[in-house]
């Protein structure tokens, strides 16, 4: 059986390639298609068919470009009303694919045209499941996108759904069943989702909460919905951008990859309404960076805090980035539909700081440092972490204000006095702290290293309670 699953990046998100006797299809491919075109060539097989199993909204899907340069037709599950050319397909379609057959079984619940995709071999015998994000390895979809939509589409709606798909259409399903699911862990899709990227399903009734066999819909959109956090502001934006169509990934990259004089670099940010985005090291941020600059460090959870902290899609940007990396970053960019990069500083920052430009820096300390203060500044420690690890175990007397929310709650940082932020390892404190000096607020002290470093300090911390027992 040929099917290969492909994990990308921090967006933690899974394409399939299947092929069979010169024939290939993709399931949910990213933005950028060329990889996919050329496993097929080697394979000297033709791509068919590209299915989607949803309206994705944590990223732009490759769907479009594969189409327009391979033919191939691009198939979605019933409802789904896109506004390019498709075969919408009805519950239970077969589709070829060489000696294999791909059936499309309806799944809504994550969103109403979820569609799981069986995977039959040539000998009759069915291999495996794509579910798209209807179920995941110990977790299911989160059913709360699809409202951003359509006003009507309630959450315990279409949480009433889901519970229905995966008892009447997943369940039935043979136990041997190989589930490929479209993401793992780190992906805002879910909530709990395992680092595991497949498993079969027999396991899964056994071990995945969504599945227990006693439980009623009641139970299941109660606990389904418990501690489900808001989605990333850019969700909404990315899904209009799957169902009516985006700018060529070739196209994008043309024009942002541009390089720009610290000069030119300079009177672009002060003629249009740019935001300087430094995706260095957090380190090297530290040390030295444009003024009024954002931090998103490329080496990080770097696509997700992008939409999750500058949100709109349409958003100009100027980028800082280490020499070598522009095409990485414009790429992993437009995954999540940041298309409007307008240039990048060539030379990178040494560039600008050889120019003579001026330039700011953060005050960062070691936390053996932050242990000397601690009992003089109790009451201005920020914690920026997320509330799950928050309330597991934090510094005596901390606030929290976690990192997702912090455009929201400028006012409660002081003004008068310096204070503290930490996060968990240092990555999210400089952004937070990036934040915070772009708008002007620079009374702040970052902790180096984070929580983890703190942990080694003689600092008081709250008892430690197991995230999987809170409610």
């Amino acid at each position: 059986m040929k099917i290969e699953q492909i994990y990308t990046g921090c967006l933690a998100h899974a394409a399939y390639y299947i092929e069979s006797n010169g024939e290939a299809a993709i399931i949910d491919p990213l933005r950028e298609v060329q990889p996919y075109i050329k496993r097929a060539q080697k394979d000297n097989a033709k791509i068919k068919y590209i299915f989607e199993t949803h309206f994705h909204a944590d990223f732009v899907s490759g769907h479009l470009d594969l189409k327009e340069k391979t033919g191939a037709q691009i198939v979605f599950g019933p409802t789904a009303k896109p506004s390019y050319e498709a075969i919408i397909a009805t519950d239970g379609q077969v589709f070829e694919v060489g000696d294999y057959k791909i059936k499309a079984i309806h799944t809504p619940g994550h969103t109403m045209e979820s569609t799981t995709y069986l995977v039959i071999d040539q000998n009759g015998k069915e291999h495996g499941i794509v579910t798209g994000d209807t179920l995941f390895i110990g977790d299911v979809g989160r059913p709360d996108l699809a409202q951003k939509i359509a006003s009507d589409l309630t959450q315990e709606k279409l949480a009433g759904y889901l519970f229905d798909s995966l008892r009447n259409k997943i369940m039935p399903l043979s136990d041997d069943l190989i589930v490929y699911p479209n993401h793992g862990a780190g992906s805002a899709c879910g909530k709990n989702m395992s680092k595991e990227t497949t498993d079969t399903l027999g396991n899964q009734k056994k071990v995945n909460y969504a599945l227990r066999a006693d439980m009623t819909k009641d139970e299941f959109i109660t606990e389904l919905l418990d501690g489900l956090s808001d989605p990333p502001a850019y969700f909404p934006q990315n899904v209009m951008m799957n169902i009516k169509g985006y700018e060529s990934f070739d196209k994008v990259m043309t024009k942002s990859q541009k390089p720009l004089s610290p000069k030119a670099f300079e009177a672009a940010a002060n003629d249009t309404e740019a935001i300087v985005l430094d995706v260095r090291h957090q380190t090297e941020f530290v040390k030295g960076h444009i003024p009024r600059s954002i931090f998103i460090g490329i080496d990080g959870g770097f696509a997700p805090w992008v939409g999750a902290l500058i949100a709109d899609v349409s958003q100009p940007i100027l980028l800082v980035i280490p020499e070598g990396r522009e095409e990485e970053v414009i790429t992993r960019l437009s995954r999540v539909g940041f298309d409007n990069v307008i240039g990048y500083l060539e030379g990178s920052f040494q560039a600008w700081k050889d120019s003579g430009m001026d330039y700011d820096t953060l005050t960062s300390i070691s936390a053996e440092k932050f242990e000397k203060r601690y009992e003089d500044n109790k009451d201005v420690i920020f914690d920026v972490r997320k509330d799950g690890e928050f309330t597991a175990e934090h510094i005596d007397g901390a606030k929290h204000t976690a990192l997702d929310n912090i455009n929201s709650h400028l006012s409660e940082f002081p003004e008068d006095k310096p204070f503290y932020v930490h996060c968990a390892g240092g990555y999210r404190s400089v952004i937070a702290a990036s934040i915070l000096k772009s708008r002007g607020i620079h009374n702040l002290i970052d902790v180096a290293g984070g929580y983890g470093a703190i942990k080694k300090t003689a600092i008081p911390r709250t008892d430690y309670v197991c995230p999987t027992t809170l409610k």
